[in-house]
């Protein structure tokens, strides 16, 4: 019998996998093939036929039972038009067995990816896990039948604690796996974002990285090509079709079959006084929930709670919102006979429609999400959420997520815990807890397991980030010499090691050797790397501050370096390496004595690292230090109290005692008080660059890590 047949006869708006779940969990029970089924609950998470077999692909006949988004009309999809990237495909899958589509929300993965199986493995079994808890069992069935394709549609729900890993993807002998992903969460595994990370090379982001090494990588553009529309236009007799090809190039053909822009502009105009704004306020939760970095779904009694602080803040009863059932079923409804702003169900839960993390002007995760929903979710998913908030800098966030992690004893939480902490603040309390792991590791492991050295990293790092630059200057050079001959000379960790032990030198007091390392460092960067990368840029940066020359040429050759990351596609005006190019170009003009250039410089890098790291970010407290210290040179001590006195109060609260931002803090306000035009120049205010500590890097050491990334950069 038709799969469609059997499961599709049910609203649309429900979600093709929601009622998937629902239904065949129950023939699953009935009618399970012997031998088949450990976990009664898992198995009813994978699709099955109605007799609760796995079907084969050739019974697979509707494309949104491999998860496509379901477009108008339900009774027949719409005809699959040939896709460019089709040969790439056909190619891959002759030479792997891991393969990736990776595009944007709505660019047509699905549908390209379960045509080409379909057509290339018509008897082999479709095992397809609706959720991550179902994912062992499906591993262990494509293991077992002489013919399979693992389908993970949506990879990034399969990633992460308790997810696909390497070791799982290597015992699947003969299976297939085909696999798809949106282009925003790929890019989380990008080398570029490893400058920001926690970074040790058996942390969760490493290994999920290395797995998706493993896969070919098809992208897919959103946009269609003149040679896809062209094929589309053979199709056009189908009103959808044709109503895609007249939405003009602004949009993809799927995107507009999938009603995405349609779907956004509902939950948009959904917000207007006796609309649907609950509804929208829901779809708003659920859409927050996804960029928190929760995996799973969200239960209809997470929604009503976690819903109402959106509709509150947009107007509350004075929008005349709809009762919380309405606001449901209006937010699962199918909008254009396609996809609902949210799919699932009552007992699978709800999922935002992925078309809308993405949308223009999504600010940041709002506190009083995160607050909400952090004491609803499992250990697992709070370790998920933790490595998400540090990647973004949201380092409170990390450190209670993380913490949540270790307690319920999610393997590997404590280094990233530790890192986050050093991160947030305090160094000290990190390298202590980092003492301790290395020493763990080391007499479980072995001194130069790979994890050890990982923890050797950042203890060395955090040692330094305390004030103890020579120690942490010897430590990573005992760290170098094992990291080299485990991992080799090229290793990203072998690199990291080499900058921070060039970055300790140079602030232990001797910037000259620090140039010479960093020269040959940036060789070997560039070699690896290729110019452009964020590593390269840091190392240029650190080389510039600790080299020998005049401040003229220090400064021009900062401005190049910044025009060249906020030009670059992947690094941009927000990322942390660009915001510490700014810093340091701040830096120098005070030391110049242009204070109005530096106050303004320093003013609008607060704005831009709050707006980006949030204002409990050490970056954001220095910055505003600098800030302080240059309205000071400008004879403006009220102004300059003002800064300091909102950045203390901050301060105090989230910086361990004893930190050094919180003693040139008190500092500087002692001499708001009493004017001495001194505070103004600050201990490095009479220098040359090369003379010691990168005031533009931020809370000192840290800023070896860019902006608080996992100890790769050097002073910046």
């Amino acid at each position: 019998m038709a799969l469609a047949t059997v499961w599709t006869s049910g609203p649309w708006a429900a979600g093709i996998g929601a009622a998937v779940t629902t239904l065949s969990g129950l023939a699953a029970e009935r009618m399970r093939p012997p031998g088949e089924a450990a976990d009664p609950r898992a198995a009813g998470e994978l699709l099955r036929t109605a007799a609760g077999r796995i079907p084969l692909l050739r019974q697979v006949d509707r494309p949104e039972l491999a998860g496509a988004h379901p477009a108008e009309a339900p009774a027949a999809p719409p005809a699959y038009i040939r896709r460019d990237a089709e040969p790439g495909l056909r190619a891959a899958l002759e030479r792997n067995r891991f393969v990736l589509v990776v595009g944007e929300s709505t660019a047509g993965k699905t549908r390209l990816a379960y045509e080409v199986a379909r057509a290339r493995y018509p008897r082999h079994a479709f095992v397809r896990p609706l959720s991550r808890s179902a994912l062992p069992e499906a591993l262990r069935i494509a293991g077992r039948r002489r013919r399979a394709v693992l389908w993970l549609d949506d990879l990034e729900d399969f990633l992460g604690a308790g997810g696909l890993g390497a070791a799982q993807l290597a015992s699947l002998d003969r299976a297939v796996v085909i696999a798809t992903m949106r282009v925003q969460e790929y890019r989380r595994y990008d080398a570029r974002e490893e400058s920001r990370l926690t970074g040790s090379d058996r942390d969760a982001w490493r290994a999920q990285r290395d797995l998706l090494h493993r896969a070919a990588v098809i992208r897919l553009p959103r946009h269609w090509s003149r040679a896809e529309r062209g094929r589309a236009a053979a199709h056009q007799g189908d009103p959808r079709i044709g109503a895609a090809l007249r939405a003009g190039e602004r949009f993809g053909v799927a995107e507009v079959l999938a009603a995405g822009p349609e779907l956004l502009a509902a939950w948009e105009n959904a917000w207007a006084p006796g609309a649907n704004p609950r509804g929208a306020a829901v779809v708003a939760a659920a859409v927050d929930c996804r960029r928190a970095g929760l995996r799973r779904p969200v239960s209809r009694a997470w929604l009503r709670e976690l819903h109402a602080p959106y509709l509150a803040a947009r107007g509350g009863g004075d929008l005349q919102p709809e009762p919380f059932a309405e606001a449901m079923d209006w937010a699962c409804a199918a909008a254009y006979a396609t996809s609902g702003l949210l799919i699932g169900n009552f007992g699978a839960g709800f999922t935002a429609f992925d078309y809308l993390l993405n949308a223009p002007g999504n600010g940041p995760v709002p506190d009083h999400l995160w607050r909400g929903l952090l004491p609803l979710v499992e250990p697992a998913d709070a370790y998920d959420m933790g490595l998400v908030a540090h990647q973004e800098g949201r380092l409170a966030r990390a450190v209670e997520a993380l913490a949540l992690a270790s307690r319920g004893g999610v393997p590997g939480a404590e280094l990233p815990l530790a890192i986050a902490i050093g991160d947030s603040g305090k160094p000290r309390r990190a390298a202590a807890d980092l003492a301790g792991i290395a020493h763990r590791r080391a007499g479980r492991l072995g001194p130069r397991h790979p994890d050890t050295l990982a923890a050797r990293h950042q203890l060395a790092f955090f040692v330094g980030e305390s004030g103890n630059h020579l120690a942490a200057a010897s430590q990573f050079a005992e760290l170098l010499a094992d990291v080299e001959e485990v991992l080799g000379p090229d290793h990203p960790d072998t690199l990291a090691a080499r900058h921070q032990l060039a970055y300790f030198t140079g602030e232990g007091g001797d910037p000259r050797a620090a140039a010479r390392q960093l020269e040959v460092l940036l060789t070997d960067r560039l070699r690896v790397h290729g110019a452009g990368h964020p590593q390269v840029l840091a190392t240029r940066r650190s080389l510039i501050w600790f080299r020998p020359s005049e401040p003229a040429y220090a400064e021009a050759e900062l401005g190049r370096l910044l025009a060249e990351a906020e030009a670059s596609g992947g690094i941009g005006p927000d990322d942390p390496h660009t915001l510490a190019i700014r810093g340091s170009l701040a830096a120098l003009a005070a030391r110049a004595g242009r204070t109005a250039e530096a106050a303004e410089a320093w003013a609008e890098l607060t704005a831009d690292r709050t707006r980006v790291l949030g204002e409990d970010h050490p970056h954001v407290f220095y910055s505003r230090l600098e800030w302080a210290r240059a309205l000071l040179a400008r004879d403006r001590a009220p102004e300059a109290a003002a800064v300091l006195t909102g950045a203390l109060a901050r301060a105090e609260s989230v910086l361990e005692p004893g930190h050094r931002h919180l003693r040139t803090a008190r500092e500087l306000l002692t001499r708001t008080a009493g004017g001495d035009p001194a505070a103004g120049r600050g201990p490095a205010a009479g220098r040359a660059p090369v003379a010691g500590r990168d005031p533009a890097a931020g809370p000192g050491p840290s800023a070896g890590r860019a902006e608080g990334s996992r100890g790769a950069s050097g002073p910046g």
